[in-house]
């Protein structure tokens, strides 16, 4: 009997924390919805693009997430929609540095070294955002991050008052995408939180 009494208790509340997970998840999604455009050409001129890192590669292929990431901060800089580039991201040791390759491959790519900023304390969205503010005074600026990224990096950016657009690019289907999103629904609970 207590038992059974138990296995009921935690079934309601499991139901409880999974029904308010995706609540909080519905409507961060909702309340960031009118900032984030998916054309590069369609989103308003800011001079400073912030661009959230990821990893180059995953298992010794290229991550499409960071690959998309670099495209659209490319494509921003050159239909001048902005004007400098700030990498932020995780410098953990010295053989894995997300602001520095990212600064390489863009460099590669032609953008001035003059226009990029790095930020190696960007361990997480938190970070990187508040960062950008408090560090290099930047409240005004857009974000280049995959649209389930953008939804929870708009969301800290309006907690902590600054004015953020965000570019949503592409991102991977199948079950690497679905992985991804469940990791996104506790990463919003977080920023809740947090």
């Amino acid at each position: 009997m207590k038992l059974l009494s138990f296995f009921r208790i935690s079934a309601v509340l499991c139901i409880v924390l999974v029904g308010t997970s995706l609540l909080i998840d519905r409507w961060i999604s909702e309340s960031t919805a009118d900032r984030i455009f998916i054309e590069a050409s369609h989103i308003p001129s800011r001079s400073i693009g912030l661009v959230l890192g990821t990893s180059k590669y995953i298992a010794r292929t290229l991550n499409p997430y960071y690959d998309y990431r670099m495209s659209a901060a490319l494509e921003l800089y050159q239909l001048g929609k902005v004007n400098i580039l700030l990498l932020s991201g995780d410098n953990a040791h010295r053989s894995y540095n997300e602001p520095w390759t990212m600064k390489r491959d863009l460099l590669k790519a032609g953008i001035p070294d003059k226009d990029i900023v790095l930020d190696y304390a960007g361990f997480r969205t938190l970070d990187s955002i508040v960062r950008a503010k408090s560090v290099f005074e930047a409240d005004h600026f857009v974000i280049i991050t995959q649209k389930f990224h953008c939804e929870r990096a708009l969301f800290i950016a309006q907690s902590n008052n600054i004015d953020a657009i965000c570019l949503a690019v592409p991102e991977p289907r199948g079950m690497a995408g679905l992985k991804i999103r469940v990791r996104e629904i506790l990463a919003r609970v977080k920023a809740i939180v947090d």
